[in-house]
């Protein structure tokens, strides 16, 4: 891999993990038309989505914040709630049990946890079919096709009102489906969740702060998976400066991304992105039946 390359796909994976235009979908397109080979499998895509998760981080670093001091208050009790239901059962006590809910971010925390568990299973079941998809044009430009259609048609649902404390688990859930679903190379993740918050009657900022946090768990879980490879990449001379490289580039154009999504969703502009996905999905499919053999 080149630096140049490093740089390109840096720049794919900042503009396209938060546009609704699915970034597997045009890494997998820009590895295979480039020839591009990043050594360690999928330690360099992991690595790309660790610099957005950065930028989601720096974007709603106030709620990131509150979520994880409230989840650790909250597994506090938790843990409290346990032991006093050990001493009810088998000691004859009469401890009372601490409300574990007590506040929006309690119950956010419990709908990202709810979120997070249905994307880790599909992409478990997955993770071999989404290798495969990757190694040719055909999955990715069916993929962005059936993306364009979502788009379109969620662009014209009305905004809903929906924010924490209406959010049901039953929602995250469905959620996290659309999550795990996005894992198919040409599935804006992005895309997906935010439509599916959209559908489920969400009010349009909160449906793209969702969607942004409920991200974090399946990129954090993807890295420490890929860390097996750690040992391999450092083997590989210059490439690892590269990787970090396209890293950096990819959260910082993640960033601005970010804020360019929010106008995006609260002016109800997904059509343009659906006019593009359905344009490189139907060059995509041209490629892989008509040009490349």
């Amino acid at each position: 891999m080149s630096l140049l390359q490093a740089i390109l796909m840096g720049l794919i994976q900042g503009i396209t993990e938060f546009l609704p235009v699915s970034s597997s979908g045009h890494l997998a397109i820009f590895q295979y038309i480039f020839k591009v080979n990043t050594d360690t499998g999928m330690l360099f895509e992991v690595m790309l989505h660790l610099g957005t998760l950065v930028a989601v981080c720096i974007v709603f670093w106030k709620d990131i914040a509150r979520l994880f001091i409230e989840g650790i208050h909250l597994l506090a009790d938790a843990c409290v709630n346990l032991k006093t239901l050990i001493t009810n059962r088998f000691r004859q006590g009469d401890g009372k049990y601490r409300r574990i809910v007590t506040n929006a971010y309690r119950k956010f925390v419990l709908l990202i946890l709810v979120t997070t568990i249905p994307t880790g299973i599909i992409g478990i079941v997955l993770n071999n079919v989404v290798s495969s998809a990757s190694n040719s044009l055909l999955i990715p430009g069916i993929c962005l096709i059936i993306n364009a259609i979502v788009l379109l048609i969620v662009g014209s649902l009305p905004g809903g009102r929906k924010k924490v404390k209406k959010t049901s688990y039953k929602d995250a859930g469905i959620i996290g489906v659309a999550q795990g679903i996005a894992v198919m190379p040409g599935i804006s993740r992005s895309g997906s969740t935010i439509s599916a918050c959209l559908a489920l009657g969400f009010d349009r900022s909160f449906a793209v702060k969702y969607s942004f946090i409920a991200s974090l768990p399946a990129i954090l879980g993807a890295n420490l998976l890929e860390l097996r490879h750690l040992g391999e990449a450092m083997s590989g001379g210059d490439n690892i400066l590269y990787y970090v490289i396209g890293m950096i580039v990819a959260g910082v154009v993640g960033y601005i991304c970010i804020r360019v999504m929010m106008y995006v969703v609260s002016n109800k502009k997904f059509s343009y992105f659906a006019y593009y996905c359905a344009a490189v999905g139907l060059i995509s499919l041209v490629f892989h039946f008509f040009i490349i053999k």
